[in-house]
């Protein structure tokens, strides 16, 4: 089973098990038991399906989009399918491609998501940090890189320099007169 770093927005930084099957992209069928996270393609193209609406409205169904996926162009569908999913996951195909952290951001504070956000795929340790401040709470690193590493890098600051989702920069002193 897999560990995840959870870092809730108001919460305490831990490690988990991650119950969730992630479903492959080119898959045509849902496990019939377990929680699984869908492609959101898989989603849009079976949203009228009566299993599926009830494995979702059950909990046990949760949406992961590509980094090609068009999130203003599904806009109405991403916002219906907020109101029953669990968990959404953004992957980062390699550690390159930027895309998954505009669409955390568009997810956070233009569609209002305020449920469990997780980033998958190519995810490294150097990415957390920014990962955190654009939305992501749940972090599911790269098989080669150290949990325990990955742990130590919501430590490192302090004070915020900007304003981020999580939270408002820090007041740094000001200036005596």
């Amino acid at each position: 089973m897999v560990n995840i770093i959870r870092y809730p927005l108001d919460g305490e930084l831990k490690l988990i098990e991650d119950d969730w099957q992630l479903i492959a992209k080119d898959s045509i069928h849902l496990p019939l038991n377990g929680r699984c996270l869908v492609p959101f393609s898989y989603w849009a193209e079976n949203i009228n399906n009566e299993d599926l609406q009830k494995k979702a409205l059950s909990g046990d169904v949760g949406v992961w989009f590509s980094s090609d996926d068009d999130l203003p162009l599904h806009k109405e569908t991403i916002l219906f399918g907020l109101k029953i999913w669990t968990v959404v996951a953004v992957d980062f195909p390699i550690f390159r491609d930027g895309r998954g952290f505009s669409m955390a951001a568009i997810l956070r504070d233009r569609y209002g998501w305020n449920g469990q956000l997780r980033a998958i795929g190519d995810v490294l340790i150097d990415q957390l940090l920014q990962m955190s401040k654009v939305g992501f709470d749940e972090f599911v690193l790269r098989q080669d890189q150290s949990v325990t590493v990955a742990l130590d890098q919501f430590q490192i600051y302090s004070h915020r320099l900007q304003n981020d989702w999580r939270s408002h920069r820090a007041q740094l002193g000001g200036v005596k007169s």
